[in-house]
């Protein structure tokens, strides 16, 4: 079988496995949302914290549980790094730095688990498995939680209340992603990833020389890692190690588990809304981007031309000979496409191009399905302003579910859409200004541009991979990167939960024949055409100055 055929071939099997459960967990997760009734061992939880689940919250209360959450996991994940040398279970490893452990509390707590640490080398079982996977789930439903809030506003009226945090943060866990994550464990630890608590292990090698090898809770992370489009990896290698990704079929079954919650949203927030055709939209346009990005990078990586390239079927530098091009491809887009920043190759050896698309895919604002939850309420935002660009276009009011899109309601989109382009492109040029932060680049020319281009990209965007080459290990890239992950995850929440507060204050408008029908297969076209522009526009000048020189000149 060709390389070509498989790589399809593996991109069908994956279409149809989340197309088959589309439909029950998006309309679990919205039951999940929608009850009135609480799990016994929720109550326990409320009862611990002290929080009344069934007191509804206007937008500034939901704002103020996300954000007193959040600091407390950065508080606690910091201060259990810090003490990691007195802890039971740290295979020897030293307490972490103050400023590598700033950049990981904030990477792991903002969903994004970008990492300037190999794991098995710094991070012993404590840490991995009471600190970070701790946060693997809880910032993945503080996302989701942000984005039912959203569509709240939309469902509701006239009262302005979002729900309540607390129970959507505890049903998030409890209800989706902890189910979830031990039948996704098992079926890893089946396939062959490991899962147990080990110290180090020296063994030998044919070349003579030693090397060490430690084991751990791996299979149980990485299910959660992927669930909650985390990506922060056990190992160094991440999804590239034998360890976390043992065979295509895993390999295969880790794309499906960072995709499946972020596609099956579309359907929550259908039902949520009362139309199941305006998840459909939404979903059309995310299934659009992704497919497009998949079969641009697999032509990019299949097609680039010279000897090396022919003789091996493909641009194979960087990538597992176990996945090949195709496999290595869909992954690529996907974790890119998603907040999950988990990689099975080295997106810095991608060619020029695929190395482009690998950003692009991160500059889109990650909402192609995007994370779990920040992907739909980023959607939701560009199909508020696609919606408002539409009423323009035809000189009316715009409206979207019934909710009339005015000036408060435009303003908190366009500073949604405008805080990730600010970081990036000021700290990139920051970076690249200042004498030190430059030493940190293993290339020059373009592929230099691009690893730090790349960095502030992901970390804006609260990816979390890497494009590799880039040693960002210092007091510089753990700050600026810090900050990076902290505003562009919690500004952005910040105006997605003003809009929603906006939107449920709204007593609905009814349909006219001359409202815009958001359901139809025109508007998902439009949906994504605006994003496309948008990301067009704000990021050509820094695409064309890496990856774009980089490409066209090989």
């Amino acid at each position: 079988m060709s390389p070509v055929l498989a790589g399809v071939l593996q991109l069908l099997a994956l279409t149809a496995a989340l197309a088959l459960v589309h439909r029950p967990l998006g309309d679990h997760m919205a039951h999940v949302y929608s009850s009135d009734k609480h799990l016994r061992v929720e109550k326990w939880i409320y009862r611990g914290i002290g929080a009344d689940p069934d007191a509804g919250m206007r937008w500034p209360a939901y704002l103020r549980g996300v954000l007193a959450f959040s600091a407390a996991g950065v508080f606690l994940l910091y201060l259990l790094q810090r003490v990691q040398g007195v802890l039971p279970g740290s295979l020897g490893f030293a307490s972490i730095d103050p400023d590598q452990a700033f950049n990981t509390a904030v990477s792991f707590v903002t969903n994004t688990n970008w990492q300037s640490y190999y794991g098995e080398q710094a991070m012993g079982h404590v840490v991995q498995t009471a600190g970070l996977a701790v946060q693997n789930f809880v910032s993945a439903a503080v996302g989701i939680a942000v984005a039912v809030a959203l569509v709240r506003g939309f469902a509701r009226s006239r009262d302005g209340e979002l729900g309540n945090f607390w129970a959507d943060l505890v049903r998030g866990v409890v209800r989706i992603l902890l189910p979830l994550s031990v039948a996704a464990a098992i079926v890893l630890a089946a396939c062959g990833v490991i899962q147990n608590f080990s110290g180090i292990h020296e063994v030998g090698q044919f070349t003579g020389g030693t090397q060490q090898w430690n084991g751990g809770a791996v299979a149980s992370q990485e299910a959660v890692k992927l669930l909650g489009t985390n990506g922060g990896g056990y190992f160094n290698a991440n999804s590239a190690h034998p360890f976390e990704n043992p065979t295509p079929f895993s390999n295969l079954f880790e794309i499906f588990l960072l995709l499946v919650v972020p596609f099956s949203l579309p359907r929550t927030f259908g039902r949520m809304v009362g139309s199941l055709r305006q998840g459909y939209a939404i979903l059309a346009a995310m299934a659009t981007v992704w497919a497009g990005f998949v079969a641009l990078m697999m032509w990019t990586e299949f097609a680039h031309h010279g000897p090396a390239f022919d003789l091996a079927g493909g641009a194979l530098e960087g990538k597992e000979t176990r996945f090949g091009v195709g496999a290595s491809s869909i992954f690529a887009v996907s974790t890119t496409l998603t907040s999950t920043g988990a990689v099975n190759s080295f997106h810095s050896s991608f060619t020029g191009l695929g190395g482009g698309i690998t950003l692009l895919g991160m500059q889109l604002g990650e909402i192609a399905p995007g994370g779990t939850g920040s992907g739909l309420y980023g959607m939701l935002i560009m199909a508020v302003v696609a919606v408002f660009l539409a009423g323009l276009m035809v000189g009316r009011t715009p409206e979207y579910l019934g909710k009339k899109i005015g000036t408060r309601e435009i303003k908190f989109a366009a500073l949604y859409i405008l805080v990730t382009p600010a970081l990036v492109l000021v700290l990139t040029a920051a970076a690249l200004a200042l004498p030190t932060p430059g030493d940190s680049m293993t290339n020059s020319g373009a592929h230099g541009f691009s690893e730090i281009l790349y960095a502030y990209t992901s970390a804006a965007n609260n990816n979390g991979s890497a494009f590799a080459g880039l040693n960002a290990d210092t007091q510089w890239f753990n700050t600026t990167l810090g900050l990076a992950m902290l505003l562009g995850r919690f500004l952005p929440m910040v105006f997605v939960l003003a809009l929603a507060g906006s939107l449920a204050g709204q007593r609905p408008v009814p349909a006219t024949a001359g409202t815009l029908r958001t359901e139809k297969p025109l508007f998902s076209g439009l949906l994504v055409g605006v994003i496309l522009i948008i990301t067009g526009l704000t990021y050509f000048p820094a695409l064309a100055l890496g990856p774009l020189a980089e490409g066209l000149a090989s």
